[in-house]
């Protein structure tokens, strides 16, 4: 059989593979979601580079490891690639030094950071990965999993201080037990960072049963809180295992950018000091002003945020009033949030232009929020900012009391642009579904 002919034959699963030559040592080892497409990328003529040529021509045999899933790839080729140091993956690296994943041991409440081996940490260090964007996503989803902090803020656990601390968005969308506001006892944040170290040595069997006891040890000391906590951990991984724990994605979109490219451009156009994290978007769905619902949708670091999204069936506004519509979904969101003092997003989005704008700020202001406030009008694809009276903005578009929209016209192939326009679009078709849906029902019944 020919290493072609092998090559075709591989698992299309996730997995590490190990281009060996003639005298079986391994020349190079990577990792893939899918074992049988990645590898026979190495035999296209137009792929790689003399290096990566030079290596596939030595190639005699490549063997694999499959694995639940692609984190676990990527942590089983850093660990594999440390111990065997194989020849081709010291000369590829694209930088001076391999990225690590270091686990901080400077304070109370260890963080988990992505950097260099030649940072100077006092830290664990773990790796090296051959790329820091695929380590960077995998940390994306193993936090949701073992809710690890991830900031720079030093901790002790004596500091009484910390209860009055606000924890940032990451504990608001569940990605961290916020221990910088005392939201988690010193001893089961330590035990959670345990079980993530247990995960990145590949003892999965041995975590899963250690985090299944403890969780039936908490129910038993009627912690059942903690015992809810541990049991999803258990959900998650096993969930993982499945390719069932994706990144906030929603079915059917696909992102139109790089969301940091366009994060930062926004930031700029906007004169704000860094990149908003959390956007909202509204919008409106009716038919002939019957069954008028409101979308919500969120986007965190410029990602749709699945578990932000809220639906809202009009209940004041009559019939076809967008204006009407929008200002009644606008105050319930802010009130809402003003209430139950949860986070505000930095940036609320409307689908419309300066009237739909005018209503979301009246709402706004109703509610005592004070986002700052955007809409966007479809065709022409101009984006409004709103400017409180009093602002020093220039105003245009005046609409009386209260302030005014300031049109902010922006190139089509701007990345803010598009980033907005994928906030309005996606609360478009989450408005649309919600409307067909009750359209559906009121046929039925």
């Amino acid at each position: 059989m020919t290493l072609k002919e092998k090559v075709a034959k591989l698992p299309e699963s996730p997995g590490v593979y190990f281009f060996k030559d003639a005298k079986g040592v391994t020349l190079y080892i990577g990792k893939a979601r899918d074992l049988r497409a990645r590898v026979s990328t190495y035999f296209h003529e137009s792929y790689g580079d003399e290096r990566l040529k030079s290596m596939v021509a030595q190639a005699a045999d490549v063997d694999v490891l499959q694995t639940p899933s692609e984190v676990d790839a990527l942590l089983l080729e850093a660990r594999l690639v440390k111990d065997t140091q194989p020849k081709y993956n010291i000369k590829l690296r694209d930088d001076k030094t391999f990225t690590m994943l270091a686990i901080t041991r400077f304070d109370d409440f260890p963080k988990v950071w992505v950097g260099r081996e030649t940072d100077d940490v006092n830290a664990e260090m773990y790796g090296p990965f051959t790329s820091a964007t695929d380590l960077r996503e995998a940390v994306k989803v193993l936090q949701r999993i073992f809710k690890f902090a991830t900031c720079r803020i030093e901790m002790r656990d004596e500091d009484e201080k910390r209860r009055f601390f606000r924890p940032c968005l990451l504990y608001a969308i569940h990605r961290c037990t916020a221990p910088c506001a005392m939201k988690v006892t010193k001893d089961d944040y330590a035990a959670d960072v345990e079980s993530f170290k247990s995960f990145l040595r590949g003892d999965r069997e041995k975590l899963l049963g250690s985090l299944k006891a403890r969780m039936k040890e908490a129910a038993k000391r009627q912690e059942y809180e903690r015992a809810a906590e541990l049991r999803d951990q258990v959900k998650a991984i096993d969930a993982l295992a499945k390719h069932a724990l994706e990144l906030d994605f929603v079915e059917g979109d696909i992102t139109p950018m790089d969301p940091s490219d366009g994060l930062e451009e926004l930031a700029k156009v906007l004169g704000l000091p860094k990149a908003p994290r959390v956007i909202e978007g509204v919008d409106i769905a009716h038919l002939q002003g019957a069954e008028a619902v409101g979308s919500l949708v969120a986007f965190v670091d410029g990602v749709p945020f699945k578990s932000g999204y809220r639906r809202f069936r009009v209940k004041i506004a009559e019939g076809g009033d967008d204006y009407a519509s929008i200002h009644e979904v606008v105050r319930r969101r802010f009130t809402r949030l003003k209430d139950e003092e949860q986070l505000m997003p930095e940036v609320l989005l409307v689908d419309g232009g300066p009237g739909q704008l005018r209503a979301a700020a009246e709402a706004m202001a109703a509610s005592g929020a004070a986002s700052l406030l955007l809409s966007l009008a479809k065709q022409e694809e101009i984006l409004y900012r709103w400017n409180p009276l009093g602002s020093s903005a220039v105003r245009a578009d005046s609409l009386g009391m209260g302030g005014s929209a300031q049109p902010l016209r922006l190139d089509k192939s701007s990345a803010a642009l598009r980033l907005m326009m994928y906030v309005r679009d996606e609360a478009h078709r989450f408005a649309q579904h919600y409307h067909h849906v009750l359209r559906r029902k009121a046929l039925m019944e």
